[in-house]
């Protein structure tokens, strides 16, 4: 009885020990967060090498990695409309070495996915920053006579269901945008979906397609060169790439908006001190003229909308598109 006595004695851990060794692991944790990075960070992105995600993403991890001292490593996942990425980077530690560098369609995934992601793209993710916003403009082809927003709308409505509205697919963000432009000003379309974004545009070249809404940087070679009409610019403001578009506000389309942006995500529960690094980052690439230079090269812009209004924006925008894609019986294959 002595002996067992003796051993369990030696195997309670005593409070005080036990408090300083929890005092102990934390400021380790906080001394190593404080100084982040100490070896290279990883950036996922859910798209091919190349495409707009991609180029803003490299763009920003070039700028990231010479600020805070470390490289910025982007490491492309596509498929799934970008769940793989995600899933990656939810599956990962809180530690700052797994980002996630997603798009504004990342709001709609649980609109057209629901419950079978694993991840919740709100309470799973620390929004850090968006850092750079595409402008989206709704383009006509030759198919369509009208030279204006105004003129465009009536045709649509002398019209109803007659007049072709195509999109990269559905239940991309450019089916999003001309599904609630429609909803919001009392017009129906015939929505016709591509797989991608290029056969579109070829289309509305040549006159098979009435009109789209598409990412400014994708089209403007062809609105500048007159083989499509912008009408008018989804935004709060005028995009400085094409500064004579007037809003859908100024042009009689009502307060719409549908902004393609680019930001970085961290897993939640990430240290504060990571968190502030990467946006101190994130800020100063908005402010770099050689990023600003970079960007608008592509038809983008960049920004600065980081920690809780970033976070407040993807809470809009999921509680927006899922309450679309239920009314109209959005969803993904």
């Amino acid at each position: 009885m002595q002996q067992i006595h003796k051993k369990n004695r030696h195997s309670i851990v005593s409070p005080s020990l036990l408090l300083a060794a929890l005092l102990i692991t934390s400021g380790t944790c906080l001394a190593q967060a404080s100084h982040y990075p100490m070896k290279p960070v990883r950036l996922v992105v859910g798209f091919a090498a190349g495409g707009p995600t991609d180029v803003v993403a490299r763009a920003f991890a070039d700028y990231a990695g010479r600020a805070l001292g470390q490289a910025f490593v982007v490491d492309n996942k596509p498929g799934a409309n970008t769940i793989l990425a995600a899933q990656a980077v939810f599956g990962s530690p809180a530690d700052g070495y797994t980002l996630l560098f997603g798009a504004s369609n990342h709001t709609m995934i649980p609109a057209l996915y629901g419950s079978r992601v694993k991840f919740d793209v709100v309470k799973s993710f620390q929004a850090i920053c968006a850092v750079a916003t595409s402008p989206t403009v709704l383009v006509t082809g030759p198919a369509i006579a009208s030279r204006t927003l105004k003129d465009f709308m009536a045709a649509v409505r002398a019209q109803p269901g007659k007049v072709t509205a195509g999109s990269p697919g559905v239940g991309s963000s450019v089916h999003f945008a001309t599904e609630m432009f429609a909803r919001a000003n009392g017009l129906r379309f015939n929505h016709v979906p591509y797989k991608g974004a290029a056969p579109v545009v070829t289309d509305l070249m040549g006159g098979q397609l009435d009109s789209s809404f598409a990412t400014l940087g994708s089209v403007l070679p062809q609105i500048k060169s007159g083989k499509l009409t912008a009408l008018a610019v989804a935004a709060p403001k005028r995009s400085t790439l094409l500064p004579q578009l007037p809003t859908f506000a100024q042009a009689g389309g009502g307060d719409f908006s549908a902004d393609a942006w680019y930001g970085v995500f961290a897993p939640a529960g990430t240290p504060a001190p990571i968190v502030k690094a990467l946006e101190d980052a994130a800020s100063g690439f908005s402010k770099s003229e050689a990023a600003a230079d970079r960007m608008r090269s592509l038809g983008i812009e960049t920004t600065s909308l980081c920690g809780s209004p970033f976070a407040d924006q993807v809470r809009r925008e999921v509680a927006t598109y899922s309450r679309v894609a239920q009314e109209l019986e959005i969803k993904a294959d």
